[in-house]
């Protein structure tokens, strides 16, 4: 058994066997998930993408004076880079500025990281590109003395945590830099309920297809033998707790069998499994996330309707 292989089979063991089932979004991502996702972002319902690649690309100038005003080489280092459609703005833009860079995109789907290389490959040949493949906080690149580090985590992935795990990631996040190495955050921002809720329940099924898939990968993973057919996606948001989350409801009584764990697991006619869920922020708890995980809240980029941010935050130097 491969390590990761050991991981999900421990994941899930656990996760199944908790009162209120459970299992974390961050195995969504098999090769056949990060298709369904690249789908979900062209959808006219998911506005995060349109909205993160707008900030990108519309205030790329005034992002590369926070992230790096002295032109230092650096290396940029995307956590979760999916098919690194939105590091190519940044990538571009540090390119023609002629700054010694290397993007260096870490990510668990080989699918995705094929695809984002032939993305650099057309679009930007002579940058230097060194993918990695495997969960970012157990392959961190080896730091180099001479550059800095910047680092990102787009698309709002910090979402997918509540408060105690987004903090407990980004303190994590923070011992692999050092003293004015920078952190580039995706944050999606508080707005209208049914503009959220459409996002993660969009009208051509999708989103439900995305969610559902979680259970083919543990059936051919795991030896299970889920009856999609007897599951659906169900999205709520929590407009007083700021948070989207995602569901598969049981249709009937049924067991759950798997090879690999040797272990059944029932569930009940309505009973629900948490797949995902997605925290909303204002600029006030951005500002108090970065107080509590110990980075220096630095600056906030948002679109004249604020719908998105991307939250730059530096490591301040070690108190003496």
């Amino acid at each position: 058994m491969t390590p990761e292989l050991h991981n999900l089979a421990q994941h899930v063991l656990h996760g199944l066997s908790a009162p209120q089932k459970a299992l974390s979004s961050a195995w969504f991502y098999d090769d056949e998930g990060s298709r369904l996702f690249q789908r979900i972002m062209t959808l006219p319902e998911y506005y995060l993408t349109r909205a993160e690649h707008a900030l990108l690309r519309e205030r790329v100038d005034e992002l590369l004076r926070w992230i790096d005003p002295d032109h230092r080489p650096l290396d940029l280092i995307e956590l979760g880079s999916g098919d690194g459609e939105k590091a190519v703005t940044l990538c571009r833009a540090l390119h023609a500025r002629h700054v010694d860079s290397t993007f260096r995109p870490i990510d668990v789907s080989a699918h995705a990281l094929a695809e984002l290389s032939r993305r650099f490959d057309e679009h930007l040949p002579r940058m230097a590109l060194k993918p990695v493949l495997g969960d970012y906080l157990a392959r961190w690149p080896e730091r180099s003395p001479e550059r800095h580090q910047v680092v990102m985590l787009l698309g709002s992935n910090l979402g997918n945590f509540d408060q105690v795990g987004a903090c407990a990631l980004l303190r994590r996040i923070r011992t692999q830099l050092r003293s004015g190495d920078v952190l580039l955050l995706g944050l999606d921002l508080v707005k209208d309920p049914r503009v959220i809720h459409a996002a993660y329940d969009d009208s051509r099924g999708v989103t439900a297809e995305f969610n559902l898939n979680l259970l083919r990968r543990l059936n051919r993973e795991l030896g299970m033998n889920f009856d999609t057919g007897r599951f659906s996606h169900f999205a709520s948001y929590c407009p007083l707790q700021a948070v989207m989350r995602s569901f598969l409801i049981s249709h009937v009584t049924q067991v759950v069998h798997s090879t690999v764990l040797d272990r059944e697991f029932t569930f009940a006619p309505g009973e629900t499994l948490h797949t995902e869920q997605s925290q909303k922020y204002s600029p006030e708890s951005i500002a108090e996330l970065a107080e509590l995980s110990g980075f220096a809240h630095t600056h906030l980029i948002t679109g004249s309707e604020p719908r998105y941010a991307l939250a730059i935050w530096h490591r301040p130097q070690d108190a003496s």
